[in-house]
């Protein structure tokens, strides 16, 4: 179930004791060259430069005095799951493993390590590493942070509804998925709002489970081979998000690697911001629609900015 308003604002009060509210931008440049009227929300200016520190928050600020989670808590993650975990277990004083797949970001592993997590690598892709965070969860008795969960919902729901309440009417907003909590909270609020502004879910082409389960109606498996949107690189779609995302979702737009790219150089020139794939991924998919978006409001979550150096170096110097 969808959280309501009253849990999503009971989250937000957990969240602003840790953080402010991210501001949302209009950047009269970036829309100039998108010729878009576009509100940017910037979750690269979280604690952890990535939207997931607000769910993590919320989830231990509930579960963090549970006896069971005393013995330690596990995730899997590409990178940003995992240092919102960390982060936020530390302060219950909760051992903590994550589990990345081999060739993970060194600097996304670099950052968790920081946090106090005992960083495990295993298999090729994000499925891989979850089947094994489960494996050690059974074997060693701890708590499994899932990447989607109602309290994670609660928790990074809580960036749309400073959108929502911060700008004029929205007319579309698109939201990258991973394992779906952004895209669900973005939901959760507009129809607590009651408004009619239409949802739009973005992957990569290369990622393409979700766009691939949103028209067959039911969940597909397909390969995650992205070179750039780690954040959206997943091989099978959350059950529960996918049935959120059907009933409540306009459309799901693909892009490729190369938009994505193109628009983390835009991101850059234009309001001197560093997105990572999955956070470039709403800006790439606005500029693949612009032309069907004229005489409409439209709002990118730019959900992180957590590219290792040398990646985002090499691709601005690509263009």
């Amino acid at each position: 179930m969808l959280p309501s308003l009253d849990e999503i604002e009971a989250a937000a009060k957990i969240v602003y004791d840790h953080m402010p509210p991210t501001p949302q931008y209009r950047w009269e440049m970036l829309n100039q060259r998108l010729d878009v009227d576009l509100w940017l929300k910037h979750e690269n200016h979280t604690p952890l430069g990535a939207f997931k520190v607000r769910g993590g928050l919320v989830y231990f600020d509930r579960l963090g005095e549970t006896p069971e989670l005393k013995r330690g808590v596990i995730c899997a993650t590409r990178g940003n799951h995992g240092q919102s975990v960390a982060y936020a277990a530390a302060k219950y004083g909760l051992p903590t493993t994550i589990v990345v797949p081999h060739g993970n970001s060194k600097e996304k592993n670099e950052a968790m390590i920081s946090l106090g997590a005992n960083l495990v690598e295993a298999g090729n892709d994000f499925q891989d590493a979850l089947e094994h965070a489960e494996m050690l969860a059974e074997k060693e008795s701890l708590h499994l942070v899932a990447s989607f969960h109602p309290l994670l919902v609660q928790g990074v729901a809580t960036y749309s509804l400073e959108l929502f309440r911060s700008t004029q009417q929205l007319d579309v907003v698109y939201v990258p998925i991973g394992q779906g909590s952004g895209i669900c909270g973005a939901i959760s609020v507009r129809n607590a709002l009651q408004l009619n502004t239409k949802i739009v879910g973005v992957v990569s082409t290369e990622a393409a489970a979700y766009s691939k389960s949103f028209e067959a109606g039911i969940p597909i498996e397909v390969l995650a081979n992205t070179r750039i949107a780690d954040g959206m690189a997943c091989r099978r779609p959350n059950e529960q998000a996918l049935e959120h995302i059907l009933s409540n979702v306009d459309r799901i737009v693909e892009v490729t690697d190369d938009e994505v790219e193109q628009a983390m150089r835009d991101l850059f020139e234009c309001t001197h911001h560093v997105a990572e794939g999955a956070g470039a991924a709403a800006v790439a998919a606005v500029a693949k629609e612009s032309i069907d978006l004229k005489d409409k409001t439209v709002a990118a979550i730019l959900c992180g900015g957590n590219v290792d150096r040398s990646v985002f170096a090499s691709i601005l110097m690509a263009g």
